[in-house]
């Protein structure tokens, strides 16, 4: 099968030969490429799903990677960027403005909750982190505490690659090739229920919530609150298979920032525009933080945008005077960026794309929870349209994989196993290992009855693999 691209048609094997040769894959290992038969090779999207140049299709499973939140071939939005594209292709907001910014900055700042009023765009979600990083230290700077600068968050979760991002996320075998890394960045527990145990807690999921919202003030006070500057968590976190906070953590968590006067940062670059149901999923857990991270479904990916939400108090220091933040991003605020992000978040109020969610979740929720007869399924969890189903060697003792074990289970099994039987989603093993799954919000009954049929016969056939 041929494709079309701007240089011309071109044959699979062309492309193959090309992506070999020339394309340097993201987070993979370029073994796929220099030493395998091939990689797949998506052409096209239209709603859920997604074809290859073989013309094979399948259930885009996760948004194509938590982005497409409002599904594949929006030609809406394809001729939005191109109108924009035409009247004003490109102009910086360093110092300058374009309609587009203006407008989204203030419908974000509509969306997001309490005095978060000001937006400072980047191109991405570790952009956004990293912008979120350096303006806590440069506010504690400007208010007069300076040895603020210390960052906590939790074990396992991904924030960014960016290197001050890296020193906030919390995942070792990320860093380490890049060390060192920004410093000041401090580990606190992640919120799994189902490994609670692992972590030394036995008791009730709220008991564990307040539990593991105490473990930051730990660190805060050893490390001294004069020292600390912000703490960085997503609502939901998805390194590690999609950790749902417990009942009244957020409260707790709030609680202590406050008490010692710490910045409270929620990363919704993925559970922001509707992944669990809101415009930001800080409002679904009842806690207002004082920066919001966003990028992914801003746009539903068909232009690459991030923003940091910021609340007027962090605000108020720069207000004035000669002070600036001196910081940004070339194409941060692009107009054609901004035009769809505008365009896509009024297809979400005119098809009711966050109510859909909060209908159909508990049945998504429902339909993944059949998958528990398998004896290689040990949870299921999450939120909105954002599970993660993880993976067990034994379900009475929760006995997880090794290294080796889980190597060969995702990767030599499952990654192309699923794909083979028609379902795009991800196998990870950053914490234990998981499958992930985070559907485009347009999805329904019977996308979640499909995406079930096929990970029961994959995960049985896996299951008699082990």
């Amino acid at each position: 099968m041929s494709t079309t691209t701007g240089s011309g048609r071109r044959t699979e094997t062309e492309l193959q030969a090309a992506a070999r040769d020339h394309l340097w894959m993201h987070f993979a290992r370029q073994s796929a490429m220099t030493e395998g038969a091939g990689i797949p090779i998506i052409q096209r999207g239209e709603g859920h799903h997604i074809w290859d140049t073989r013309g094979r299709r399948y259930i885009d499973g996760l948004s194509g990677l938590f982005v497409v939140n409002a599904g594949h071939g929006r030609r809406r939005l394809a001729e939005t960027a191109a109108a924009q594209a035409t009247e004003l292709a490109y102009f910086p907001i360093w110092s300058y403005a374009h309609p587009a910014a203006i407008e989204l900055a203030e419908r974000l700042a509509a969306y997001a909750p309490g005095d978060l009023n000001r937006v400072f765009f980047s191109t991405g979600g570790g952009e956004a982190v990293e912008t979120a990083f350096k303006l806590a230290k440069q506010y504690w700077k400007l208010v007069g505490r300076p040895t603020k600068h210390k960052v906590i968050s939790r074990a396992i979760a991904y924030h960014g690659t960016p290197h001050g991002a890296l020193a906030i996320t919390g995942l070792p075998a990320m860093k380490e090739m890049f060390e060192p890394v920004a410093p000041g960045g401090f580990r606190v527990p992640h919120t799994n229920y189902y490994r609670a145990a692992e972590m030394g807690f036995t008791g009730s999921e709220e008991e564990f919530g307040r539990w593991a919202a105490d473990r930051i003030e730990e660190v805060i006070l050893f490390e001294g609150p004069e020292t600390v500057a912000a703490v960085f968590l997503e609502p939901v976190q998805n390194s590690g298979g999609c950790f749902p906070p417990p009942p009244g953590y957020f409260a707790r968590v709030r609680e202590i920032c406050d008490r010692h006067d710490v910045l409270l940062v929620s990363d919704e670059v993925i559970c922001a525009f509707g992944r669990i149901g809101e415009w930001f999923a800080c409002d679904a857990y009842g806690y207002v933080p004082d920066m919001i991270t966003c990028a992914k479904g801003m746009t539903s990916g068909y232009s690459p945008i991030g923003a940091t939400i910021i609340s007027d108090r962090i605000h108020e220091p720069f207000a004035s005077g000669t002070v600036s933040f001196p910081h940004g991003y070339t194409f941060a605020g692009h107009p054609v960026s901004a035009a769809v992000a505008l365009e896509n978040l009024a297809i979400f109020e005119e098809e009711g794309l966050n109510e859909r969610v909060r209908e159909n979740s508990p049945v998504f929720r429902a339909t993944l929870e059949k998958l528990r007869d398998l004896p290689i399924v040990g949870d299921v969890r999450g939120a909105g349209y954002f599970f993660g189903i993880e993976l067990v060697k034994d379900q009475a003792t929760r006995e997880t994989f090794d290294a080796e074990e889980s190597e060969r289970l995702l990767r030599g099994f499952l990654s192309g196993a699923l794909l083979e039987a028609g379902l795009y989603c991800r196998a990870d093993d950053r914490g234990d290992p998981v499958i992930q799954l985070a559907p485009p919000l347009t999805t329904g009954p019977a996308e979640f009855d499909e995406i079930e049929q096929i990970l029961r016969s994959v995960l049985s056939e896996a299951a008699s693999l082990l």
